[in-house]
């Protein structure tokens, strides 16, 4: 299915991204759900799929975590049912994702569905991303409250909420319809009949984050081995203080780490192209010969990616599930990075050099990249 956002996106980022929440009436015309509820239940049923099951009775709210086993034992209200990353699983749900593409690949991270029946939701809340929700199967309500400092609680070990706010959107959506909601604007939802949501979800990585992950690349590849030093000590009044002239180079030390555009790209390229969630890979058994996917392509089939893969170019080089791809062929690594599916004009002459088909071989064996049957 080939999914068309009504949607003006100039105008949309520079009235509304990160800005204020907005409901988009309509944006999808005749909006065909990519999923059925019991095809979730059932990806709700696999070990490797993130999934939680949410439900509250007078007041009293459960969350349960997947695999799900059945589901005969919930009622016809108040309970919803939540997957992550079903984009990694289920094709025709990626396809939902392609729209927003407008903004950047490395911004946007997976698509969350939910089924709920009448009453279901996960009570007033927060998040710290962006987030686009599609209203599909039957009608949801939908409260957003202005950016504020609530208060937190926990009403579930697993579910935080937040205190009553006041709306500032306050409606019922129907099939197409798009909610966008910034970063830390309050909101609920609950379902008015039995309804599909498909969540798609924006990535902001924190600093500590981004300091952690960066450590970590330093210690693994044993760099920053330069050591302080102070040939002129400076004189000083007490032994025991430590001068601002000295605290200042340790952190030109360690900004000197940071401030290396090759070792730091390199990071983040390895750091922001890994996935959050587990990829649904298949690699080919038996795998692929060189010679035979060449064949492939020249007879017209086509390498498609797999559903969830991030494949990112950072500073001209590119980078597919935290590693980067060694080749002088650019335009074939970029045809890699741009498109979703593949054909052999794609590649042009970078399948007639073996080292880059080496490379291609073993991310096609690795289930990165695959020929539809």
């Amino acid at each position: 299915m080939d999914y068309q956002l009504d949607l003006n996106w100039p105008d949309f980022i520079e009235r509304y991204w990160q800005k204020r929440p907005v409901i988009l009436k309509h944006a999808f015309k005749n909006f065909v759900d990519p999923i059925s509820p019991d095809e979730l239940a059932g990806l709700a049923m696999e070990s490797e799929v993130d999934s939680r099951l949410v439900s509250h009775n007078e007041g009293k709210w459960q969350v349960g975590h997947g695999p799900f086993q059945e589901y005969d034992h919930l009622g016809e209200h108040n309970w919803s049912l939540l997957v992550q990353a079903v984009n990694h699983w289920h094709q025709p749900a990626s396809a939902l994702m392609i729209p927003f593409r407008a903004l950047p690949d490395w911004r946007i991270d997976d698509l969350m569905v939910s089924f709920s029946v009448p009453g279901g939701g996960v009570g007033p809340h927060f998040d710290q991303y962006d987030v686009f929700i599609i209203q599909g199967l039957g009608r949801r309500r939908w409260r957003v409250g202005e950016k504020a400092s609530l208060k937190q609680h926990c009403p579930h070990p697993d579910l935080l909420q937040v205190e009553p706010f006041d709306a500032i959107i306050d409606e019922e959506m129907e099939p197409g319809d798009v909610l966008y909601i910034p970063p830390g604007f309050p909101h609920e939802g609950y379902a008015l009949e039995n309804a599909l949501n498909y969540s798609v979800g924006f990535r902001a990585p924190s600093s500590r984050e981004l300091i952690s992950g960066f450590a970590d690349f330093v210690l693994q590849r044993e760099l920053g081995g330069l050591r302080y030093s102070d040939p002129q000590v400076p004189k000083r009044n007490h032994p025991a203080d430590i001068l601002p002239q000295e605290v200042d180079a340790l952190r030109d030390m360690m900004l000197s780490m940071l401030n290396q555009p090759e070792t730091f790209n390199h990071w983040f390229g390895e750091f922001i192209s890994q996935s959050r969630h587990e990829l649904d890979l298949a690699p080919p058994e038996p795998p692929y010969q060189a010679d035979e996917i060449v064949d492939a392509l020249h007879q017209g089939d086509v390498l498609t990616r797999a559903g969830g893969l991030r494949v990112l170019r950072v500073a001209n080089e590119v980078y597919v599930n935290g590693e980067k791809l060694d080749s002088p062929q650019h335009q074939a690594l970029e045809a890699l990075a741009s498109h979703l599916t593949l054909n052999a004009e794609h590649f042009a002459d970078a399948l007639d050099d073996p080292g880059f088909l080496v490379l291609l071989t073993a991310l096609v064996n690795s289930g990165y990249w695959y020929f539809e049957d």
